[in-house]
């Protein structure tokens, strides 16, 4: 994740997010490897970032780009139906209102993404400078990205990905095979696991659930993927 920085003096370039998961299942496993989530932080970067960390005195910096875009596709444009919601647009941003926090219709938000305004990626508008990764947990629940993660002697593993995904998606993540011949998962909740040595007491106990393709990943699951290929 590339998140630009306008209005904020912060160094440039990747910082791991202090995942407190990561760090306890460390300290649980000690794993060979450890791979945690990396965000990279940018000035100015507007047009190729995933998501914004505004100085609220600099908010126009962000929303006049959108105002101007904005605007100009309203006056060409012969569709009344678009004219309507740029209006709406043009509206919040006046008020100095990010269109990621505004409130759009499923159907008003596909036409805005073929619009792609810059203050529709997830915006965070802070009057000081936040602590890093306090801002980096803002904005990934504005990104609605949750963790679930992989773990054992070999290697702990934050993955991201939307919220909602389906056990099928994440195995994808890990590896296309994976996603490919899955077959089941199992699952475990990393309160559950923290109660236990390890995954094969947790079976004992009952505390893995073994899931098909229809699964909806919840933040915080621990996942072993079944498949053949």
């Amino acid at each position: 994740m590339k998140i630009c920085c306008i209005g904020f003096d912060l160094p440039e370039g990747k910082v791991k997010y202090q995942d407190d998961l990561v760090i306890t299942l460390d300290q649980k496993l000690s794993p060979k490897k450890i791979t945690p989530f990396y965000v990279e932080f940018t000035q100015d970067d507007v047009n190729h970032c995933d998501a914004f960390l505004v100085a609220r005195e600099k908010i126009w910096d962000l929303l006049i780009l959108d105002l101007e875009k904005l605007e100009a596709r309203r006056d060409r444009t012969a569709d009344a139906e678009e004219q309507e919601l740029l209006d709406k647009c043009l509206g919040y941003l006046e008020q100095e209102v990010p269109l990621c926090d505004a409130p759009f219709t499923e159907a008003e938000l596909a036409l805005l993404k073929t619009l792609a305004p810059l203050s529709l990626k997830p915006t965070l508008v802070a009057a000081e400078a936040p602590e890093l990764n306090n801002a980096i947990t803002q904005i990934l629940k504005k990104s609605g990205i949750i963790f679930f993660y992989t773990a054992d002697k070999k290697e702990v593993h934050a993955w991201p990905v939307p919220r909602d995904s389906d056990i099928v998606t994440c195995a994808g993540k890990i590896h296309s095979d994976l996603a490919r011949g899955f077959i089941k998962a199992d699952i475990i909740n990393y309160d559950d696991f923290m109660q236990v040595y390890n995954m094969q007491e947790a079976r004992t106990k009952g505390l893995v659930k073994l899931v098909d393709r229809d699964y909806t990943i919840h933040a915080g699951d621990i996942i072993e993927i079944r498949f053949n290929v």
